[in-house]
């Protein structure tokens, strides 16, 4: 079953098949060219249908960020680990509009710690192209760091890591 966490603005729910039309506008779009796009519909499909199946598969996933006030789908923010990734990573994406309100930072900490205290994990990590500056400020916000050490989930992405439980509040 997939949790709802709530934050003071936010919704944090499963995906729903009605979230998939903002979803494929923003996968069409040039603002995608961070997460392999822009993308056709159908791979846009692949990549919803993806996401959402890790929760069977992984006991975690996306969820689809909605603003409290108005029901809007805003987003995704989830973990995500499909068979390439060596390890569980944090991510995000959002629609346009969401964008520069702190949307992404506050889903993100609420799934950050449901990961720590409800799956037992102890550290997460962001794979993060090098010309994503606005996922990498997002990502140093959280507290991540640089992790040369760590395995890439391919060779055009850095690794961030973010703090273990013990040292997030």
């Amino acid at each position: 079953m997939i949790p709802r966490l709530e934050t003071q603005r936010l919704v944090l729910r499963a995906p729903r098949l009605a979230d998939f039309e903002p979803y494929a506008a923003f996968f069409a779009s040039e603002r995608a060219r961070w997460e392999d796009g822009p993308l056709s519909r159908s791979e846009a499909w692949r990549e919803f249908a993806t996401a959402t199946g890790c929760w069977t598969l992984r006991g975690f996933g996306a969820f689809s960020v909605e603003e409290k006030a108005t029901g809007r789908y805003l987003g995704e923010v989830g973990l995500y680990q499909p068979d390439h990734f060596p390890e569980p990573e944090i991510g995000w994406i959002l629609v346009e509009e969401a964008e520069g309100r702190g949307i992404a930072y506050e889903a993100a900490v609420a799934v950050r710690d449901w990961a720590y205290q409800s799956l037992g994990l102890r550290t997460l990590v962001c794979y993060i192209a090098p010309g994503n500056l606005r996922s990498i400020r997002l990502a140093e916000r959280l507290g991540a760091r640089r992790d040369p050490e760590a395995s890439d989930c391919d060779a055009t992405s850095q690794v961030w890591r973010h703090r273990q439980l013990e040292t997030v509040r």
